[in-house]
């Protein structure tokens, strides 16, 4: 079997293969803080109010956009302009010719090591609806990597 997410780039991804690149980590629904002055951006450690913690999926996938207007919809179109997302993440990982971790579960075969491995933010995280956002500097992290 061919280990086509090693392979293929990420223009040539069907939707299924698209999906399924994805690590299920969840910092990508991260709120994120960017310094004005450097351009450096911050992870913090609160979750888009539709992120699941302990799936680390969206629980309104399809809806997403709609409810979350400046939701990033994710795509083969945007892979030039990867840098928000962590240097762990499979779809930056992959827009760099590089190979995914051992830890993702196309490699696994185990859709919970991401989680095993420490590399989701499940239990790690807290929804925005319950943090002010003038306090998202109050919750800045460094995610392991």
């Amino acid at each position: 079997m061919s280990d086509w997410w090693n392979e293929k780039p990420l223009a040539d991804l069907n939707q299924a293969e698209w999906d399924a690149l994805c690590d299920g980590c969840g910092k990508c629904c991260l709120h994120k803080l960017e310094d004005e002055f450097s351009g450096k951006r911050f992870y913090t450690r609160i979750r888009c109010r539709l992120l699941d913690e302990q799936s680390c999926r969206c629980s309104q996938y399809e809806k997403r956009t709609e409810l979350v207007p400046d939701c990033i919809n994710l795509g083969a179109d945007i892979t030039q302009a990867l840098d928000w997302l962590p240097v762990t993440c499979a779809y930056r990982l992959r827009a760099d010719n590089k190979p995914l971790a051992e830890w993702h579960p196309l490699v696994s075969g185990d859709p919970d090591s991401v989680h095993r491995a420490g590399m989701s933010i499940r239990g790690q995280s807290i929804s925005e609806e319950f943090v002010h956002p003038d306090g998202y500097d109050e919750h800045v992290v460094k995610w392991v990597e």
